[in-house]
């Protein structure tokens, strides 16, 4: 397969195991398993697997990595470590289709992100497409307070806060991953991450066990799918795409998620809920192309999969 057809492919597969993760975390929280405790477990089962791996294939590399870089990668684990603690515990508040499609929303945060850190001048499409994305973003706020009440509304906030943190992950991952290898990289973004949540779970007291066996299985399925297929083609992909183009292809899970919610959850969306996702997700790809071109989306050619 060409190089330029094998970042689509491998994103569509990391599409497909991510939509599962929402569905998969309300499962658990179902079980009784507070959503720290999902999040850190999520991250500690992907960390057996792939440090072990980190170590045995990339150990001379990651010995070798520049100070600055490997910084860099620690923060991307923390960022992915903040993103999951507060995505995960939107769950515990509100739907499945308001949490995924809110924390769907990182080509905003880019844009904005591109606008304020690099001073890159928004153009009127991604200006129009955040303001759709925001009328959105209240219509399913105010959707899901007339029907759930404030802890939903304090649901959809977390989910917008895990947004933000998962923007920051992915632009971090998109500079590192220009010049490290794969195993490297996520060996240390993962472990990173794996440790700073377990961190939280002792802060708060947050107990690791004692939950149906159940919960722990819905745990290692969303390790073994979204986690180390769904996330890993993620940062797989950040090397040979922008991370525009990435959060693009993210649009997708929400609407495999909801699809997922109803069967599993009994979770039918309102018809306010569906307009307000409908102009979040036409403000995201709005603000998207807009980055995008301003960015431009061609793949590196000299360099090779790793």
């Amino acid at each position: 397969m060409p190089l330029a057809a094998r970042p689509g492919a491998v994103l569509v597969l990391a599409v497909a195991a991510v939509s599962s993760a929402s569905v998969l975390i309300s499962l658990s929280l179902a079980q009784g398993v507070p959503a720290i405790t999902i999040a850190a477990l999520r991250m500690g089962f992907a960390s057996i697997v792939v440090v072990p791996v980190a170590f045995l294939r990339s150990r001379s590399e990651i010995r070798s990595i520049p100070a600055g870089d490997l910084l860099l990668c620690v923060l991307s684990g923390a960022l992915l470590a903040v993103h999951f603690a507060f995505w995960t515990s939107s769950l515990a508040k509100t739907s499945v289709m308001s949490s995924a499609v809110l924390v769907s929303t990182n080509p905003v945060f880019v844009g904005i992100a591109s606008a304020i850190v690099y001073r890159e001048r928004l153009g009127a499409w991604a200006i129009a497409g955040i303001a759709v994305a925001a009328v959105g973003g209240v219509v399913v706020g105010f959707a899901d307070l007339g029907q759930a009440g404030g802890g939903s509304l304090g649901g959809d906030l977390l989910a917008l806060l895990g947004a933000l943190a998962g923007s920051g992950y992915l632009l971090v991952g998109r500079g590192v991953r220009s010049r490290l290898s794969l195993t490297a990289y996520i060996g240390i973004a993962y472990f990173t991450s794996a440790v700073l949540l377990l961190c939280l779970a002792a802060v708060t007291r947050t107990p690791l066990g004692g939950y149906p066996a159940a919960g722990y299985l819905w745990i290692a399925v969303l390790a073994a799918g979204p986690q180390l297929i769904g996330h890993t083609s993620y940062n797989w992909a950040l090397k040979y795409v922008t991370a525009t183009f990435v959060t693009v292809t993210l649009l997708a899970e929400p609407v495999g998620a909801t699809l997922l919610a109803v069967p599993v959850l009994g979770q039918v969306p309102t018809p306010v809920r569906v307009a307000g996702a409908v102009l979040i997700l036409a403000g995201i790809i709005l603000a998207a192309r807009s980055e995008a071109r301003a960015r431009g989306l061609a793949l590196p050619n000299k360099e090779k999969a790793a």
